[in-house]
């Protein structure tokens, strides 16, 4: 599996767009402009792979605000935890709060539970329940090349915020040290925002989150 990110919008979010063989899979779609979307669509057609679903670690605006434009050119599932559907159906309002002009969506997101081996998409994951940061928040873990798409849960030195409405610390540090921390510790951490990790480096010095 290959794994492309494009860092995009006025938030600096990490989109990743996964191809293995002829199935592609987006993460977590956060353009905000024609020539952002214009990057993806060209590195997708290179690949050569048809993208097959959309999957969103959860739904606050900065991971979601592009997937309009992408809908409107790929008819996919998009795949998202139910505990995460109040940002969801509030879209609007969470981006009027950062004074972004949106239109609400007009369909439901497929409710994607935690398990091991998900590979509707034609790409298998273990989905990672890892709330927190959001209460319905997702990360994705590849065995086969050691990584981890952590969305907003874990950084490069510090974690997702939980000063955010239904943020929760203490579910945030317990999903880290019992769903990510318990990776192998050359994992590579994939962030929503911010350069890649590691499991064992964050183990050790994260400023917020160690393991005891």
């Amino acid at each position: 599996m290959d794994l492309h990110q494009f860092t995009v919008n006025p938030f600096y979010e990490n989109t990743y767009l996964a191809v293995e063989g002829e199935a592609a899979v987006l993460f977590d779609p956060g353009f905000f402009d024609e020539n952002e979307f214009r990057q993806f669509e060209q590195k997708l057609s290179k690949s050569g792979a048809g993208l097959r679903a959309v999957v969103l670690t959860h739904a606050h605006v900065d991971h979601i605000i592009g997937l309009k434009k992408v809908k409107s050119r790929f008819d996919v599932p998009v795949y998202l935890h139910r505990d995460d559907m109040f940002f969801w159906e509030n879209y609007v309002t969470q981006a009027g709060m950062f004074g972004l002009e949106v239109e609400p969506f007009d369909f439901t997101p497929t409710h994607l539970p935690p398990q091991s081996g998900w590979d509707e998409t034609g790409i298998s994951f273990d989905v990672l329940f890892t709330p927190g940061h959001a209460p319905g928040h997702l990360s994705f873990y590849r065995s086969q090349e050691g990584l981890v798409i952590a969305g907003d849960t874990l950084f490069q030195g510090s974690i997702g915020r939980t000063d955010l409405y239904k943020g929760d610390m203490d579910t945030l540090a317990k999903s880290i040290k019992q769903q990510l921390y318990t990776l192998p510790d050359e994992t590579i951490v994939y962030p929503g925002h911010g350069p890649a990790t590691d499991i064992g480096t964050e183990k050790q010095s994260n400023a917020f989150v160690r393991m005891e």
